[in-house]
């Protein structure tokens, strides 16, 4: 019974052993791959496999061509094409392609990323411009895009600025209130100096016409008394002035009227 168990323990054990060499001989190392029953040796990054190994040579490599690279070891038998970086799309080469690695695309001023890959990006669009009324809370950047805000009430912005401007106060500078400011534009006060000398003017001016005003009056009031009281050239000197005015007077003189009147 004994010898039994023995033999089973010795066949089990035999058994592992003979399917860890199986595998063992079945699996590649790390740094090869697999062509049919043959681990071959990977290529280094910047080059491709010419000629895959055999039971007897090892793995031919060449270096990769033209725009082309690899940019890990590998088994390849043929190189990958660089990436173009094409300005419609909002990118600019920020790196040159190797043969050992790709070109890596930047994004142009005022852009920000759409299509993201490894190390570099493939698509960008432009950054929005916040609109008058606006100020830009978060400005843009090479991945995000920018954020605007409205203005509160009593400020402005031309939407360029990272913060609204408040209101000039006329009434604090003791200014007169021209146009009241909204979201896109400050409030216009009035010209101290220009409200002083119109304050000042105006009242002067209206002096100065009422008084000549009465002084013209009053000139051709006395001119017309003066003419009433002088005898006219179609008057009768035998007739008394009493008579005159029974019978209606002279003719009524006009010369005393001013322009105005007559026209």
């Amino acid at each position: 019974m004994l010898s039994e168990r023995r033999s089973f323990k010795t066949l089990w054990t035999a058994l592992l052993l003979f399917l860890l060499l199986k595998c063992g001989c079945n699996a590649c190392g790390s740094a090869e791959y697999r062509i049919g029953q043959e681990c071959c040796p990977l290529c280094a990054p910047g080059t491709h496999v010419y000629r895959h190994c055999t039971f007897d040579t090892s793995t031919s490599c060449v270096p990769c061509t033209g725009s082309t690279f690899t940019d890990h070891p590998n088994g390849v038998t043929k190189c990958t094409s660089c990436t173009v970086c094409d300005q419609g799309l909002g990118v600019k080469t920020a790196k040159e392609c190797t043969a050992s690695s790709d070109t890596v695309c930047g994004v142009l001023e005022g852009n920000y990323c759409v299509d993201p890959y490894e190390r570099g990006c493939r698509a960008a669009e432009k950054h929005t411009t916040c609109k008058p009324g606006q100020f830009i809370k978060r400005p843009g950047t090479e991945y995000t895009d920018t954020v605007c805000e409205s203005c509160p009430d009593n400020s402005y912005s031309n939407g360029s600025s990272t913060a609204c401007t408040p209101h000039t106060d006329c009434e604090a500078k003791k200014l007169p209130t021209v146009r009241l400011g909204d979201r896109t534009s400050d409030t216009q006060c009035g010209d101290k100096s220009r409200h002083r000398i119109t304050s000042v003017l105006v009242p002067a001016t209206l002096v100065v016409v009422v008084a000549v005003v009465v002084v013209v009056v009053v000139v051709v009031a006395v001119k017309c008394k003066h003419q009433e009281g002088a005898p006219s050239k179609n008057d009768n000197p035998d007739v008394s002035a009493e008579d005159r005015r029974v019978r209606g007077g002279s003719p009524v003189q006009t010369d005393c009227l001013p322009a105005v009147v007559l026209q």
